[in-house]
């Protein structure tokens, strides 16, 4: 039995009927590698033998009665691998467009909390007789880093599969007993007798910090508004900051992280900020396209990983987060990368004086039933479109292998990382780095972003404006699956200036 973070937990209270709180990944395999073909009952049969060397993938919540405290992890005594893993198809021709359209109907529902939290999609009728895999997760399981390395136990490094354990040993069979309400109350009123003393030391440890954020954002050299970190609630509101829908929407790109490193050489920046910079780029064609384009700079919530500052982290999750402008009001690209250089910079220093384990400790004192009232009050009322938007959209870069991976032999060929989208922040970018390309997976709810391949199809031409920006050649690669699945779209991207 293992107790949840309130880090973790509060994934689970903050999730509503509309809001779901699940992560995913879209992949693409070349089965041609494998040894002896592709077989649907083979591949699950691998996958239900590697599930026993991740315990994650086996254990299910166990709520406290009156939910006294945060949910325990048991594992699960009825476990079926046949639910977990299934088999769809996508309708021909077959391409991203497809693959994308069927990622936003399994993303779209909600888990099943009396199982394991996560499913495995097998899909065939890929072109090229390639298949795909979409792995649905929640995030009170894994975040972005973790997730990554989790998916490691499923693959290999070469096409021959390495050896599977077929029974578990002994010593290593997991309790499936399930505890009794008598013991989790017992334990969590336990847990609640620490509380005020851990809350006065908390309050103690923020404000000090506060203080500290105060005191460099007054600092001469901070006297720059883009040299600040952005702040909660000061975005401006376009169409996709509104309530959800439990829909959910699709698409898929990619472009090169070469492309990426010589913008980074030659304006003197990072991978991240780049990254950024073709956000704002891409967000500044999907707005002047809709006519809604802001005066002041977007504002984008950016997770960031703590596992290193936390050598012994509790919890699935080890993340915090930082608010950057992205100035996509501004029209040259050179102009908007560089603010965002300076923005980036004074978020991360004001986040180091904050400290990231704010966030961690205060989503301790997570109260379950308060949390859980609140998030779905807030939902059903569509206060996200009564006050300003805490942010406008959530962007994440999660660093991926850069060697060659394979699933039961197959190889992998692409990935696609897909976050969650929050009421009032109606569409996600997460971006994932595998050999030598960067994938963007964009999801989003259609009720407030219907035009999600609009997004997607200006990113590598917000790529491109930057480029030439900075006197650098052309863009050395090209996403063919990317780009025929804008075409057949009928998208038409609007370049700043036109």
């Amino acid at each position: 039995m293992e107790r949840l973070s309130g880090l973790d937990a509060s994934f689970l209270y903050l999730e509503t009927p509309s809001h779901h709180m699940h992560v995913a990944i879209t992949t693409v395999f070349d089965p041609s590698t494998i040894p002896d073909g592709y077989s649907f009952a083979r591949m699950r049969e691998l996958i239900a033998a590697r599930t026993i060397c991740a315990p994650v993938f086996r254990r299910r919540l166990v709520e406290v009665p009156f939910r006294l405290g945060h949910p325990v992890w048991v594992d699960d005594p009825e476990f079926d691998i046949e639910y977990h893993v299934r088999r769809a198809a996508v309708p021909s021709p077959g391409g991203l467009r497809e693959l994308a359209d069927l990622a936003g109907d399994i993303t779209g529902p909600q888990l099943d909390r009396s199982k394991p939290l996560w499913e495995i999609w097998i899909i065939e009728g890929l072109a090229d007789d390639r298949i795909g895999l979409i792995v649905k997760m929640h995030h009170s399981t894994v975040d972005g880093v973790s997730g990554v390395a989790l998916l490691t136990v499923l693959f290999d490094l070469s096409p021959e599969p390495g050896p599977v354990p077929m029974d578990q040993p002994e010593e290593q069979v997991p309790d499936s007993r399930i505890p009794s309400g008598l013991e989790l109350m017992s334990e969590a009123i336990a847990t609640r007798v620490m509380r005020p003393l851990d809350m006065t030391r908390d309050v103690i440890h923020t404000t000090q910090r506060l203080l500290d954020v105060r005191r460099l954002r007054m600092g001469p050299e901070r006297q720059s508004p883009r040299s600040k970190a952005a702040l909660p609630l000061s975005a401006p509101r376009t169409s996709f900051n509104a309530t959800l829908t439990r829909r959910r929407k699709v698409a898929l790109t990619a472009i090169g992280l070469d492309d990426v490193k010589r913008l980074k050489d030659a304006t003197g920046t990072t991978v991240n900020d780049v990254v950024l910079a073709v956000c704002a780029g891409a967000l500044r064609s999907f707005l002047l396209e809709g006519e809604e384009l802001p005066d002041k700079p977007l504002v984008a919530v950016v997770p960031v990983s703590v596992r290193p500052d936390h050598p012994t982290p509790k919890g699935s999750n080890q993340v915090s987060a930082m608010f950057v402008q992205l100035p996509a009001n501004l029209p040259d690209p050179l102009d908007r990368l560089l603010a965002i250089r300076d923005g980036t910079k004074g978020a991360k220093e004001e986040h180091n004086a904050l400290g990231a384990d704010i966030l961690l400790n205060w989503s301790e004192h997570a109260t379950p039933n308060v949390f859980a009232t609140a998030a779905r009050f807030y939902s059903r009322m569509r206060l996200a479109e009564r006050h300003r938007p805490i942010a406008n959209l959530v962007i994440s870069n999660v660093p991926g292998p850069d060697f060659p991976l394979y699933l039961g032999g197959a190889e992998l060929v692409a990935g696609f990382p897909l976050g969650p989208v929050m009421d009032g922040m109606g569409v996600n970018i997460t971006i994932m780095s595998y050999r030598g390309v960067l994938y963007w997976g964009i999801i989003s709810c259609p009720e407030t972003m219907p035009r999600v391949w609009n997004l997607a199809a200006a990113i590598p031409v917000a790529l491109d404006q930057l480029l030439d920006a900075t006197g650098e050649p052309p863009a050395t690669f090209r996403s063919d699956e990317a780009a025929a699945a804008a075409r057949t779209s009928g998208i038409e991207v609007v370049l700043p200036g036109h």
